[in-house]
């Protein structure tokens, strides 16, 4: 099966449950296929976690879930090692952490502490235990959400915690008749706690998510493509109204995906509407606005629309 019809297919069994969002399901599919983490924000209520859970069905992986609250220790979420007074030794008791897609629920309701347990886990893929490293699963991918930062009760993630996530997903509200759609799905019935009742049907397989991620790292760039990517990155460092602009590994991100949406898309290689199209997603976590920029109402999106369409575009 090509990554252009499992891809597909994927979609369909997700869009049994998740009423619109086709752009949130693509990029979703995009960090999958990249072998990255990605970072859902949205308001309570829009169906991120449940769009994990389909997404774990569809691709037949292992999930597990962790729930961030205040009093979470870094042990909780790794795991430790504990004294077996049978065998006089210490075992070793993994965490939540060790499957193919965890999903970090509300990650910035933690302090910043526990949320730099997952640091290692996301860059190097194994986390380390008393002195010990044990390796994580492969794939092994991290769906983490959140509310909007200036809710109450919530911890701002350190800058190096955001670069670990290839994207940031704005899970925004469903349009007016996906909203009708999801009111007329739970009046027949549906219920979210219960998704074998829907019928979500493992599409892709361990072996087959790996074929895909394959095809993905096959998918050719040529030079022009590298330039326009460093182009794109280099324009956050110079310009004005940003901070601290994006760093290498966030050209490196912004390849990767690049390659994933064209192998979805039915190409073997990447055009720059790929690029473009895929800048804010993985950009706009990465890059810090000056003050006053935001005190003039800037967000990141807008800094970052204006300066991809100041690049000149390959042909």
């Amino acid at each position: 099966m090509s990554v252009e019809s499992a891809a597909q297919a994927v979609r369909s069994e997700i869009g049994k449950v998740i009423a619109g969002q086709e752009k949130v399901v693509e990029q979703v599919l995009v960090a999958v296929l990249a072998d990255g983490h990605v970072l859902l924000e949205g308001v309570p209520g829009t169906a991120k976690t449940l769009l994990v859970r389909c997404l774990a069905r569809a691709f037949s992986l292992e999930y597990g879930r962790v729930q961030f609250t205040p009093d979470l220790m870094p042990s909780d979420v790794i795991g430790t090692s504990v004294f077996d007074a049978k065998t006089n030794d210490f075992q070793l008791r993994k965490g939540p952490v060790f499957v193919a897609m965890l999903l970090a629920d509300e990650i910035n309701r933690t302090p910043p502490k526990t949320q730099a347990a997952l640091l290692e886990a996301m860059e190097e893929r194994r986390v380390t235990i008393d002195g010990e490293p044990h390796a994580l699963p492969a794939p092994f991918l991290v769906f983490a959400t959140q509310n909007p930062i200036d809710y109450e009760g919530t911890y701002p993630l350190p800058e190096a915690q955001q670069d670990r996530f290839l994207l940031k997903v704005v899970v925004d509200y469903p349009g007016p008749e996906a909203e009708v759609q999801v009111l007329r799905m739970h009046n027949a019935g549906f219920r979210s706690q219960n998704l074998d009742a829907v019928g979500i049907q493992p599409v892709v397989d361990l072996e087959g998510l790996r074929q895909m991620q394959a095809e993905v790292g096959s998918v050719k760039v040529e030079d022009k493509i590298f330039n326009y990517i460093y182009e794109i990155v280099q324009a956050t460092r110079r310009s004005n109204d940003v901070l601290v602009g994006a760093s290498p590994r966030a050209g490196i991100a912004l390849l990767n995906c690049g390659k994933a949406i064209a192998a979805m898309r039915g190409r073997d290689f990447v055009i720059p509407d790929d690029v473009k199209e895929l800048a804010a997603p993985v950009l706009r976590h990465r890059v810090l606005l000056r003050p006053e920029a935001e005190i003039e109402g800037l967000t990141a999106d807008r800094v970052l629309s204006s300066l991809v369409d100041a690049q000149t575009v390959p042909r």
